[in-house]
């Protein structure tokens, strides 16, 4: 069976209501509107989520307009996997990981992830590390450093 092959069930669709045709079409007088008011009017509906004068509920929540936080830090992420590619013993640090590439902003911190596996000893300084990264890191025989 194709998509075009695929019918709507009994019921699915419906006739469009022709307003404003007279009694006998059940829609007549004053079509399903009520009497005066700005509802009747021609223009009617209004702005989308208005309430009266009162603050619409877009507006009251955060998290449905698109709140940002002014606060956020964005960190510059390195995984541990990515750590591979240096010499035992390498002192990695901020500028050494923005000369190879793996970190494209210097005026963002770094944060070292735990992703994957690393199994040379290093010496890592960066911002912040999570607690699978340190675990690794030092694990291999490297140690961590916080700047």
């Amino acid at each position: 069976m194709k998509v075009h092959q695929v019918n709507r069930p009994e019921g699915a669709t419906h006739r469009r209501k022709r307003r404003g045709r007279g009694i006998a079409a059940g829609q007549g007088k004053t079509s399903g509107f009520g009497t005066k008011g700005s509802g009747a009017r021609s223009g009617r509906g209004g702005k989308l989520a208005f309430e009266g004068g009162q603050l619409s509920l877009v507006n009251r929540l955060p998290i449905k307009r698109g709140f940002r936080n002014v606060n956020r830090v964005a960190y510059s992420v390195v995984n541990v996997s990515d750590l591979e590619r240096f010499e035992a013993g390498t002192v990695v640090d901020v500028a050494l990981l923005i000369s190879t590439g793996l970190v494209k902003e210097a005026s963002s911190p770094v944060k070292i992830l735990g992703d994957g596996n690393l199994t040379k000893g290093l010496a890592v300084r960066a911002h912040r590390f999570s607690a699978t990264a340190k675990s690794k890191i030092e694990a291999a025989g490297g140690s961590v450093e916080i700047i």
